[in-house]
């Protein structure tokens, strides 16, 4: 569970796929203490397990590890890799799901795990039972192919490729909001962005810190996650709009952020599709027409980007203490 005086937002990133099995999967935390200061170019203490059905299901896998988180105090490990504890990650049946990713945390570098937090794995866990057992069961037919030309009259063509099924799309309500971009990887794996199904405020300044640059750590046009980290990691700092989204627990996640000016650009293409989704969601809202949303991207020491969603376009000379609208992202 998420402790309320810490922020541990957490990706998977992707799997490491060896010979015959997958052995081995990447996985960052961002570590903060109980004083919400990043833990930085420090030796963690970390157990890792791998539950079965639920938050609070049977640990398959056990393992412990000891990275050093970087100067943002991001701890990087391979799951698979450690020191185990119990179980063998190699024989996991991915297909008997779902599975969540337990990660306890000892700050200075021990055994004693103060630090909780829990998440779903999703795609990376269907890529991994593609090696070990997908790749065993067939997708269904696919098409019949085209009339045989040179054949005698009436005679079909060679059959069709079977099909992959599955695969997500924009506007699916899934990972406790709505997914509204996907891509997928050198590997064929799907991965996506999904937005919350609320605003998390609609007045909230950029952040307490108003009139100092961050830098190129919170400037990124993409990357809406390391951005997020950033803000809520520069000194002085004590509440922002990044911080609303990473603090946010909403839909059962763990891993929301503020998105990147990117991210909004691309969910204000696709509102259409989200919108219409939403409006069929309890509890839920649209993204409203007029709103003016932050997004994690600063421009210099005064002001930040914000997205016109009536009219569509970047905005960089929004003032960090200016009220906007706020409504965090995660990635899968």
């Amino acid at each position: 569970m998420k402790q309320f005086f810490i922020l541990f937002a957490a990706i998977i990133i992707s799997s490491s796929l060896y010979a015959q099995s997958p052995n081995k999967m990447s996985y960052q935390a961002v570590i903060r203490n109980s004083s919400n200061t990043l833990v930085t170019n420090s030796a963690v203490g970390m157990r890792i397990s791998i539950l079965q059905t639920s938050t609070s299901g049977i640990a398959v896998y056990v393992e412990t590890q000891t990275p050093t988180t970087n100067a943002n105090g991001l701890a990087s490990i391979e799951i698979g890799g450690g020191t185990v504890v119990s179980g063998n990650f190699a024989t996991i049946d991915w297909a008997n799901g779902p599975y969540f990713v337990k990660t306890e945390t000892d700050p200075t570098g021990g055994l004693n795990y103060t630090i909780s937090g829990t998440s779903q794995l999703l795609s990376v866990p269907y890529a991994l039972y593609a090696v070990t057992a997908g790749n065993n069961t067939p997708g269904p037919q696919g098409p019949q192919g085209p009339i045989g030309l040179t054949g005698p009259a009436g005679a079909t063509g060679p059959q069709g490729p079977s099909g992959t099924g599955g695969g997500h799309y924009i506007g699916e309500a899934f990972g406790g909001g709505v997914i509204f971009h996907l891509w997928k990887d050198n590997a064929g794996v799907e991965h996506g962005l999904i937005v919350d199904k609320t605003d998390l405020s609609t007045g909230q300044a950029w952040s307490n810190v108003n009139a100092t640059l961050i830098g190129p750590p919170a400037q990124s046009s993409w990357d809406g996650l390391s951005n997020s980290n950033a803000i809520v990691g520069q000194v002085g700092h004590t509440i922002s709009a990044a911080s609303f989204c990473l603090n946010s627990s909403n839909g059962g996640q763990s891993d929301w952020y503020l998105p990147s000016i990117d991210e909004l650009s691309l969910l204000w293409h696709n509102r259409f599709n989200v919108n219409k989704s939403l409006s069929t969601l309890g509890g839920a809202t649209v993204l409203p027409f007029l709103a003016h949303y932050w997004s994690s991207t600063e421009n210099n020491s005064n002001y930040a980007w914000a997205f016109f969603f009536n009219v569509g376009y970047a905005d960089y000379s929004f003032n960090k203490n200016s009220a906007r609208y706020v409504r965090a992202v995660r990635a899968f």
